[in-house]
């Protein structure tokens, strides 16, 4: 009972300290996770410093997602956005993380833009997609700037940026929509990160 009275009120002097520091100084989740699997680790607690490991590695996702979603294009003329969703999924699940953003037109067609980044699976897949001729049998290869893309028969867009992120561009409106919404994405960012 004593332990816990100990831990409470350090808690609440981190919090206290944490408040009056303002949010620049708060405690990084991710170095925390990592100081606390390093600790674990020096201890001999393998379980523990995997655990924290994997909890790190969920944290910085999800901050890839929310950066991704940043990346996602402001509705254009004659469109409205629904706010992004951002998932990040652990490596026990082949990992990823992605944004996703659903536009609608006045006519209630839509597009639906995904940026998709941190999956060992997308970067064993990427190369494919880049080779032109497995990806002339998918679809028809276009140029969205300085980058290539595949094209499907519905119209339906696909980029793999830096073999790590894959940008997708579907819904029920027509390629034109598509395309523009493929072109709206900010790729010179993404291929950045």
């Amino acid at each position: 009972m004593h332990g816990i009275r100990i831990i409470a009120a350090a808690a609440a002097v981190m919090l206290c300290t944490a408040a009056v520091a303002g949010p620049a100084f708060a405690a990084d989740d991710i170095l925390d996770a990592i100081e606390q699997a390093r600790k674990a680790y020096a201890a001999g607690d393998l379980s523990g410093a995997k655990q924290s490991l994997d909890l790190a590695s969920q944290l910085v996702g999800q901050k890839n997602a929310e950066r991704f979603a940043e990346l996602l294009p402001e509705p254009l003329p004659g469109w409205k956005a629904e706010k992004a969703e951002t998932a990040a999924v652990g490596a026990a699940m082949f990992g990823a993380s992605s944004a996703t953003r659903t536009y609608t037109d006045a006519k209630g067609s839509t597009v639906e833009v995904a940026i998709t980044g941190d999956s060992a699976v997308l970067t064993q897949f990427a190369p494919l997609l880049n080779n032109p001729m497995l990806a002339g049998a998918i679809g028809k290869i276009v140029k969205i700037g300085e980058q290539r893309a595949i094209q499907t028969h519905e119209g339906d867009i696909n980029m793999v940026i830096g073999n790590k992120y894959m940008v997708t561009v579907h819904g029920t409106a027509n390629a034109e929509a598509k395309m523009a919404y493929a072109q709206a994405v900010n790729v010179a960012k993404l291929s950045k990160m």
